[in-house]
């Protein structure tokens, strides 16, 4: 299906309404869609990314119901297959085109596709453009939103921001654009959280750069098109900002009703004060929903037992999550209770090396909960208040 997103720029992608699971890793309650677009100059054509390799032949299609008799560009913002897959059969359909990428991105591409050849490429620098006739292209590199090759691409005519995975969103839509915003923030939010909340300062970095361009869509490569580009900016400039809200996120795990006993207890008693508590039992969450929580606390909170010598599994997990993902969380702490001894504490310390928080004291318990373990809660509640209050939290 073909779609315009302006008078010369022709929607080619395709929508994933099915797919639950990106990377093996990251769960997709709402689908997603591969988004790539034809820019239509008067003297040449470009395609702006391809597809994942299971949806080539959609694209392919959707090429020839555009219309398209010729494209002399493929312009490759990243070398990840669910973008770059398809150049090689946009390739054999039009073998005179040059895949347009920089030359980080273009030696990952021939990793990933070892059909792909030196002459297939023409490669370009930060601030270069290629000219199309009437319309002219600016490649703007921006590395580490989320890979190390990665960059956008600004249609100057029309004022259109092509940038791939950058402002993007798992979302299958019917719409093009972005219509409903709270549903899109939302699915905006949670990809931030999942894939991009690692590269904080890069982003930063380049949201202040593209202060310099006039924009006024943005068309990245999942999710809707943005006619209001101020709405996904500013978000991204809030979520990758040092300001945290005064929520509290408790990731937690009981075996036998010990540590659910503290976390209910350590919850309601945060509420009373309130702080915007958000617990999650890893037995029934998607880490997604765990990684949104992430992007705004000021504090985490793990609960944890004891599983031979050391911490659950899933919390464990949540510990692994949280360092790769360098939330901008401030305070950490570990709620948990134990049967005959280990060093639960101790490994779960050693799996956060990224957080740049503050270890509150921790209330590690042994067997279940009794009067004095009630209030030990009672007191890193408070103490949590306390620290919130510091940074003006309310």
């Amino acid at each position: 299906m073909i779609r315009s997103v302006s008078k010369d720029v022709v929607s080619v992608g395709v929508l994933d309404w099915d797919r639950r699971l990106f990377d093996e890793l990251i769960p997709l309650p709402k689908g997603t869609s591969y988004n790539s677009y034809i820019i239509k100059g008067s003297a040449k054509t470009a395609l702006i990314d391809t597809v994942d390799p299971t949806k080539t032949g959609e694209l392919l299609d959707n090429i020839r119901e555009a219309g398209i008799k010729q494209i002399d560009y493929i312009i490759s913002h990243h070398a990840e297959q669910d973008h770059s897959g398809s150049i090689p059969k946009v390739l054999e359909m039009f073998p005179a085109a040059k895949v347009v990428t920089n030359a980080r991105c273009k030696s990952m591409l021939i990793d990933l596709m070892p059909s792909l050849k030196e002459d297939n490429f023409q490669v370009i620098n930060d601030g270069d453009t290629i000219s199309l006739g009437n319309k002219n292209l600016e490649f703007i590199f921006a590395p580490w939103v989320h890979w190390p090759e990665t960059m956008c691409t600004y249609l100057k005519e029309d004022k259109v921001l092509f940038t791939c995975d950058f402002l993007g969103s798992h979302l299958a839509q019917s719409e093009l654009f972005a219509v409903d915003e709270p549903m899109v923030y939302e699915s905006a939010k949670r990809y931030y959280a999942e894939i991009m909340m690692p590269f904080r300062t890069s982003i930063n970095t380049h949201l202040e750069r593209l202060k310099e361009y006039q924009i006024e869509m943005i068309a990245p490569s999942h999710g809707p098109v943005y006619k209001k580009p101020k709405f996904i900016m500013d978000a991204y400039a809030d979520w990758a900002s040092d300001k945290v809200k005064n929520e509290v996120v408790v990731p937690f795990v009981s075996m036998h009703g010990s540590t659910r006993k503290m976390v209910d207890h350590f919850v309601g008693k945060l509420m009373e004060k309130g702080i915007i508590v958000k617990p999650f039992n890893l037995t029934q969450t998607d880490i997604g929903q765990l990684a949104e929580a992430m992007v705004d606390a000021a504090t985490i909170v793990l609960g944890c037992p004891t599983v031979l010598v050391g911490p659950h599994p899933s919390i464990a997990h949540a510990a692994f999550l949280a360092n790769a993902l360098r939330p901008k969380t401030r305070f950490l702490s570990v709620i948990g209770s134990f049967g005959w001894g280990g060093k639960m504490l101790d490994q779960l310390s050693a799996m956060i090396p990224n957080l740049k928080v503050e270890v509150l004291s921790p209330v590690i318990i042994k067997g279940f909960p009794k009067e004095a373990d009630i209030k030990a809660l009672d007191v890193l509640a408070e103490t949590i208040v306390t620290k919130h209050g510091t940074l003006g939290l309310k």
